[in-house]
């Protein structure tokens, strides 16, 4: 009989192990999937942001109504201590100009690796396409169904995005336990286009400053097919969901004045097109934008540049998110992060009840959350020995 159970392969499951096996005990890892890992690999795949170097109040600020609660685990491993945990990986590592913590060769895979060696190092045992099916710890195998007694648990399932990645969100429906509606976060929002958008799919708009409810920020976005993405439009995406209407200024380094100004000038036979990009460098793009959420057009194009009403058709599906609200609410855990209703059993990752944008505090907070029911755990260990 193993000492631990972890239910995911995750960053958060992967961080459990680490910790409970590092203190001696025997662990087996069971990943529903063929590989561990699989969404933190295609993290890695836009360049591995791990974390972010800022003010601690300001990083702690991000996580919202749930920073309360997750405070001393990320004063216990935040984003320092993420990086220095990679570095001792191997990974060196860099901070880039918005503050954003990479290793320096951009990817995912050498600093998982250097991880798994360090479990296999410490008899972790990972066994992959073990699902769960609920109930007691029983699993679908590639020899048939297995159950598993362990003296203790860690459920780290993820949430409820990118189910071809591990995390469908399946384990709700059978978890007794208070679990908060699962709602896409970090997502993009459909737009129905009018033709004349097409030759403009898949272009970065970049130089831009979005505004949503409470949050206004310089960043890029992505004209695609199916609307907005990109990491612009997710910054925004929380207060977009709860219903806070977006706004772009297409020109964040001119005033309404200067645009006035600007546009004053004789026109002569330019066409609109023309005069727009050369007495504003207006991009075709942020041109294509203009035509397709500010008709019917005024006479005064320069409030409307700087305030651009952007039309949508809501959320993208949760399964395209890169993360979602919602979860295991954390009443139904104790401080260590240990299941109210089932003694001996932890829970860590995206599958508690918190949300984050991207930008390092997806990865820091299940990190924090794994480690931390990882502590729990070898403590309920040690207390039952």
């Amino acid at each position: 009989m193993s000492d631990a159970l972890i239910i995911g392969a995750g960053p958060a499951g992967l961080m459990a192990a680490d910790v409970i096996s590092a203190a001696g005990h025997t662990v087996v890892v069971a990943e529903s999937k063929p590989s561990v890992a699989r969404k933190f690999l295609m993290a890695g795949k836009s360049g591995l942001n791990l974390t972010k170097d800022e003010p601690f109040e300001t990083f702690l600020s991000h996580y919202h109504e749930a920073a309360p609660t997750l405070r001393p685990m990320l004063e216990a491993f935040g984003p320092k201590d993420v990086t220095v945990w990679a570095e001792a990986l191997g990974q060196e590592m860099f901070t880039g100009s918005s503050g954003r913590v990479f290793p320096k060769v951009m990817k995912a895979s050498p600093l998982l690796r250097a991880w798994l060696k360090r479990l296999s190092d410490q008899n972790v045992d990972i066994r992959t396409r073990w699902r769960w099916t609920g109930g007691s710890y029983r699993f679908d195998t590639p020899t048939g169904s297995q159950e598993i007694s362990p003296k203790v648990c860690v459920l780290a399932c993820g949430g409820a995005s990118w189910a071809r990645l591990g995390s469908d969100g399946a384990w709700a429906d059978w978890l007794k336990a208070p679990v908060a509606p699962f709602r896409p976060a970090n997502m993009g929002f459909e737009v129905d286009w009018s033709p004349h958008m097409e030759r403009h799919f898949g272009t970065p708009i970049k130089n831009v400053t979005l505004s949503a409810g409470d949050i206004s920020l310089r960043a890029e976005f992505v004209i695609s097919e199916r609307g907005l993405e990109g990491g612009g439009i997710y910054a925004v995406s929380r207060q977009m969901r709860e219903g806070a209407s977006l706004t772009l200024d297409l020109l964040p380094d001119m005033s309404v004045d200067d645009i006035q100004a600007r546009l004053s000038r004789p026109k002569g036979k330019m066409s609109r097109a023309n005069f727009l990009r050369k007495a504003l460098k207006l991009s075709p793009e942020k041109q294509a934008l203009l035509m397709e959420f500010g008709q019917p057009l005024p006479e005064d194009l320069a409030p409307l540049i700087k305030a651009l009403p952007v039309t949508h058709t809501g959320p993208r599906p949760m399964d395209e998110a890169i993360s979602t609200a919602g979860g295991l609410r954390f009443d139904a855990v104790d401080a260590s992060l240990m299941l109210k209703d089932h003694p001996g059993t932890f829970a860590a990752g995206e599958m508690l009840d918190w949300e984050a944008p991207t930008g390092g505090y997806l990865l820091t907070a299940c990190l924090a959350t794994g480690r931390w029911a990882g502590l729990g755990a070898t403590n309920w260990l040690t207390r039952a020995a």
